[in-house]
């Protein structure tokens, strides 16, 4: 009975949680307090009501007493959040070779798209310590169903098992498996971009510079949605929503001592891309940031760097919005509409990397 209930417990949740959501809105700006203004911004309500909701349930953060235990949390609030699959996606579960053993990864494609058309590589986030292909599995569909193109989750080994370079390593071997299937994926080397949230844009910024600089064919597109840039430097945004906003600065020293523990090794550029020396000729790119997020100003100023190395960018801030923002869209309208930006902006921008 205990197993039970145990099981039913994220299903309950979900449904506190839908509820909570659907009450009228002055009831839910009861619920979440005075409105939350910082750094010229305001917090949007679906964005203070969840994190209301969090406290209430007595979490703070992602850390936990083991990795094991984060990464439970976090399957068990994609449970909580979750909601019916996107429909008219087909998913197909895949198997890439690589150095350590075979990774897990899922094809997504929309049922629309029948003939070949770009690929985007995505890179789950999770600090390098959790998630997996299960938390990540709405956005990808919902990618690929919004964006009109074919998806590939790529399931890398996670921290502090596999320590950095490891994730990477795994990651540039599942961009090259990429291009060497280009055909049987649906796409050609030409039309294949990269993408990722939070650690996954790290990584995929990672591979990008790797392929741009070790003579592969270089990715179509960046989307980079709140990405790690800096391991090195602390910014103000960090100082400024490091408590409170769902990602957190204790958060971050312990994905950041789980992946690298080595302080030496953390300006490494395969790490810290901001401190890469030239970042001349890199693809096209789209960087997202949450106004709300510690890692904010790392990633406008990747964006910057981008910018004045040459590279086209977009560098786009919700202001309103917090960082995780990209798995919540089932829980709070705020976040589906910024979610449908990003699919917009995201086709728009591989459109015209093929014209």
């Amino acid at each position: 009975m205990p197993k039970v209930l145990e099981q039913l417990q994220p299903m309950l949740e979900a449904a506190m949680v839908r509820g909570v959501f659907a009450l009228p809105q002055p009831a839910r700006r009861l619920i979440a307090g005075r409105p939350i203004r910082l750094d010229d911004q305001e917090l949007a309500l679906d964005a203070q009501l969840l994190l209301k909701l969090q406290q209430l349930g007595g979490r703070d953060g992602l850390a936990a007493a083991t990795p094991e235990i984060a990464r439970e949390g976090m399957r068990r609030a994609a449970k909580i959040t979750s909601a019916d699959p996107v429909p008219g996606v087909v998913v197909a579960d895949r198997r890439i070779p690589a150095a350590a053993g075979e990774l897990r990864a899922r094809l997504y494609r929309s049922r629309e798209v029948t003939g070949p058309g770009p690929l985007l590589v995505f890179y789950h986030g999770g600090g390098w310590v959790i998630g997996d292909l299960d938390t990540h599995d709405d956005l990808c569909r919902f990618l690929a169903k919004h964006a009109g193109i074919r998806v590939l989750s790529v399931d890398y080994r996670l921290a502090p098992e596999f320590p950095f370079p490891a994730a990477l390593d795994d990651c540039i071997a599942a961009y090259r498996y990429a291009l060497d299937n280009a055909d049987e994926l649906g796409t050609d080397r030409a039309s294949i971009a990269v993408g990722g949230d939070s650690a996954g844009g790290n990584l995929a910024a990672s591979v990008a510079l790797h392929a741009t600089r070790s003579g592969l064919t270089k990715p179509v597109f960046q989307l980079l949605i709140y990405p790690a840039a800096d391991a090195t430097t602390r910014r103000r945004s960090r100082e400024l929503f490091g408590t409170g906003f769902l990602l957190t600065d204790r958060d971050m020293d312990w994905f950041m001592d789980h992946y690298v523990p080595e302080m030496d090794a953390r300006p490494d550029p395969r790490l810290s891309v901001l401190r890469a020396d030239d970042l001349s000729g890199l693809p096209a790119a789209y960087v997202v940031t949450a106004g709300f997020d510690p890692l904010r100003d790392e990633g406008e100023a990747y964006a910057q760097r981008l910018a004045d190395s040459g590279v086209a960018v977009i560098s786009r801030r919700f202001p309103d919005l917090i960082h995780g923002f990209a798995n919540l869209r089932t829980v709070g309208d705020r976040f589906e509409e910024a979610l449908f930006e990003i699919v917009g902006t995201l086709r728009a921008g591989l459109e015209l990397q093929r014209t």
